[in-house]
């Protein structure tokens, strides 16, 4: 297989302006009155930063709180976003928490969040349906782009790219049982896979089905598959999975012959600890790496948007919501957010959609 090699990211700028901590699926930030500035995930902001470092863009005059609550992949983003303008404002107060996208929506469907933070489309079956029957209305905005890394130790020098039937194979739901690599053979064989698979054990860690990250790559990844071999679009049950992502680089470096999938993102921070897999779609096609450039102009196959969910009734009754929005939205917020954190820009156009839904919804 021919493995395409976009340029890797540069170091991460963490000491930038906006020094994002690593996005852990049970990490939250708070801001308060009397904790300003204290959060249980590491800061966002440098100690250093005081209120006149703000950005010179924040407004001012911001008052009041927010709650947001859902996925881990987007709450670095959204941190970042408050962080900001707090600074500006320090009476302005928020909680952002990032249990997962799913547990994220069943927080917002029951009015008890401003906003919800999410790695995938909200589901019409379980969420937008249980958002109705409360009389919760809401507005979708797409504010970045993000794939999905898969991964092994980087002393697994028998595996360098895996195609989408290569992952059932090993992931999905016939796979169940598969204790060494080699015991997925026979299955990937019949798929059509190119592949020898090393005579070790296959470790599996991953999201769990309370993440976006989860549903997003068995949607990507296994659906077609699945569905043409009519099985459940869903992984094998016996893996290790976690709504923590400090629990699944663990697990990959915890074994030799690991595998595994996380935000890119997250991946990207911990590079020096795992050894990111190029993805094929078809057995035997062009591998594509894990790149900002990939994921930006489409190339990589797992690739995804991030998207923030607005309380529309909570956005018109508290101020502190609609300016937050505005300035997340704002031209240069996401960007400047971004600098540290690799994930990816939206075109302007694009953008520019969002801050007319946004615009609309009011």
């Amino acid at each position: 297989m021919k493995i395409k090699n976009a340029s890797r990211l540069g170091a991460l700028a963490l000491v930038a302006a906006f020094a994002i901590g690593a996005c852990t699926g049970n990490s939250g930030a708070t801001a308060s009155p009397t904790t300003a500035g204290a959060s249980t995930a590491p800061s966002m902001a440098p100690e250093s930063m005081a209120p006149s470092d703000a950005p010179s863009d924040a407004p001012a005059g911001v008052t009041g709180s927010i709650s947001v609550s859902g996925s881990s992949t987007v709450e670095p983003i959204s941190t970042g976003v408050a962080e900001a303008l707090k600074i500006a404002n320090p009476d302005f107060n928020y909680t952002i928490e990032g249990p997962g996208t799913g547990d994220g929506f069943k927080r917002f469907c029951a009015g008890e969040t401003d906003i919800s933070n999410a790695s995938r489309k909200i589901k019409a079956e379980g969420e937008a349906d249980v958002c109705a029957a409360a009389e919760i209305e809401y507005v979708e905005l797409q504010v970045a782009f993000d794939g999905i890394t898969v991964m092994t130790s980087p002393e697994n020098s028998a595996v360098e790219c895996l195609s989408f039937v290569d992952l059932y194979a090993l992931i999905g739901p016939e796979s169940t049982g598969f204790a060494n690599w080699s015991d997925a053979q026979a299955l990937a064989t019949e798929l059509k896979s190119t592949l020898t698979y090393p005579d070790a054990p296959l470790d599996i860690t991953g999201p769990g089905e309370e993440s976006g990250t989860f549903d997003s790559f068995i949607e990507l990844v296994f659906g077609d598959i699945a569905e043409a071999r009519e099985k459940d679009e869903t992984s094998r049950p016996d893996y290790i999975a976690s709504a923590n992502d400090n629990t699944i680089i663990e697990g990959i470096t915890g074994s030799t012959s690991s595998l595994g999938w996380v935000g890119f993102a997250f991946a990207e921070e911990n590079a020096d600890k795992i050894k990111e897999l190029a993805v094929s779609e078809e057995p035997g096609g062009e591998c594509i790496a894990p790149t900002a450039e990939s994921i930006a102009d489409g190339s990589y196959p797992i690739a995804r948007s991030l998207y923030i969910y607005v309380n529309k009734a909570k956005a018109a009754a508290n101020p502190a919501v609609a300016a937050y929005v505005d300035y997340y939205l704002a031209e240069g917020t996401i960007s400047s957010v971004l600098e540290t954190v690799p994930y990816v820009n939206l075109p302007a156009a694009t953008l520019g959609e969002t801050r007319s839904a946004w615009d609309a919804s009011k």
